[in-house]
């Protein structure tokens, strides 16, 4: 018997993918540095696996990719997802395994633990 993937109404994640977009695209036009500061970074030093993904979706919305990966590669996913769930308007899309969620935060986790040379 096959297993069934579970499915989600994309609704929620349309807006919220909508919004990502305007407020990335909004961003370079802002003065300073907007963006929150990670509170684990803050605290310990150490960069949570989200650490640069709003330098990387500022990123890759001025179409500047190689900073955009630099930043975390998540960023440029996120934005491709994103825009794929906007052009596309499914109305359901399964969701992944959690096996595949934690596997790409602890790739990405690694990655940042790189890039700030802890690892």
């Amino acid at each position: 018997m096959p297993v069934q993937a579970k499915v989600q109404d994309t609704r929620p994640l349309r807006w919220m993918g909508g919004a990502m977009l305007a407020v990335g695209a909004l961003l370079p036009a802002l003065p300073g540095n907007p963006g929150l500061p990670c509170p684990l970074r803050t605290l310990t030093g150490i960069p949570c696996p989200l650490c640069g993904m709003t330098t990387s979706v500022k990123d890759t919305m001025r179409l500047r990719l190689g900073d955009a990966l630099v930043a975390n590669p998540g960023g440029v996913l996120l934005v491709v997802l994103t825009v794929v769930l906007l052009l596309a308007r499914p109305s359901r899309v399964p969701l992944p395994p959690t096996w595949v969620v934690v596997t790409g935060l602890a790739l990405m986790w690694v990655w940042e633990l790189q890039r700030f040379s802890i690892l």
